[in-house]
């Protein structure tokens, strides 16, 4: 018989108890094996042999498993709402579990949650309920581009939303360097201009957007464009696209995430000039 650390283990390294007894181990057996070290206790009832991450560490003992901002934060996806504690799936009308020092955001969804954590699939359409269709876009983007969908998941994805947003699964692109160029991309196909996306120029490089042919835009993140180095080669780009006859705007995480009317009046503002007769 297998050891009930050899079970968890084989389990996924998390097991909840009356599965284990189902297998033959005793409710004795399982404390002896918390009290020796050998597995640990995450709440009444969940055992598990690997370490557990501080969130999920919580959500387990929230009674549900980790989700949507939460899960896709920590695989290194792009997301747009702030940190607010441990985003933790819990079955509708379900009580969440009282435990020390809790910020937990409770999601009451359908189904069964997981223990640990829910995959990048479900945790993107629990965003898409907890944060909106914005939130949802540039996580998709950014999930994409990383090569962690499938192109299996990205079809049960667009399956799952209502008919009336599966046009922004059809605008989407693996391609986007950050969440900030997919909201500026949505943003401003709301709006009903066309940009051409991660355009080559010749003296200039690769930019991110180019509009009606003259206008260049960028969205810089501070982790690509936050040091002085970085900022002298961005200038040293635009006076290269100036030559060229472009003009380009720049902007921001704060402009485009918290200042967005800033930033639709510059664009049509400049595409008034680009387009004037010369």
């Amino acid at each position: 018989m297998l050891s009930a650390k050899d079970t968890i283990e084989r389990l996924g390294g998390m097991a909840r108890g009356r599965q284990l007894l189902s297998f033959g181990f005793t409710r004795q057996h399982l404390a002896d094996q918390v009290r020796h070290g050998n597995i640990q206790r995450v709440r009444n009832g969940v055992f598990a042999t690997r370490p557990l991450g501080k969130n999920e560490s919580a959500a387990t003992a929230h009674g549900g498993a980790l989700t949507c901002v939460s899960v896709l934060r920590d695989a290194g996806i792009w997301v747009l709402p702030a940190e607010d504690g441990p985003h933790v799936w819990l079955r509708p009308k379900q009580h969440p579990l009282s435990h020390l020092h809790c910020t937990c955001v409770s999601h009451y969804y359908d189904g069964l949650p997981p223990l640990g954590s829910a995959s990048i699939e479900i945790a993107l359409r629990h965003l898409r309920r907890c944060a909106g269709d914005e939130a949802f876009f540039a996580a998709y983007e950014s999930a994409w581009r990383l090569q962690r969908l499938s192109r299996s998941v990205r079809a049960r994805l667009r399956a799952s939303l209502p008919i009336t947003a599966r046009w922004l699964l059809d605008l989407a692109r693996p391609d986007a360097d950050s969440g900030l160029e997919s909201l500026l991309r949505l943003r401003l196909h709301l709006l009903g201009l066309r940009l051409d996306c991660q355009i080559d120029i010749a003296g200039v490089g690769r930019v991110d957007f180019v509009v009606a042919g003259a206008l260049i835009l960028e969205a810089d993140g501070q982790e690509n464009h936050g040091s002085d180095t970085l900022r002298h080669h961005d200038r040293v780009r635009d006076a290269a696209a100036s030559r060229l006859g472009y003009e380009t705007l720049r902007f921001d995480y704060a402009q485009i995430v918290h200042d967005w009317p800033t930033v639709q009046a510059a664009v049509i503002g400049a595409l008034r000039r680009v387009r004037m007769p010369r």
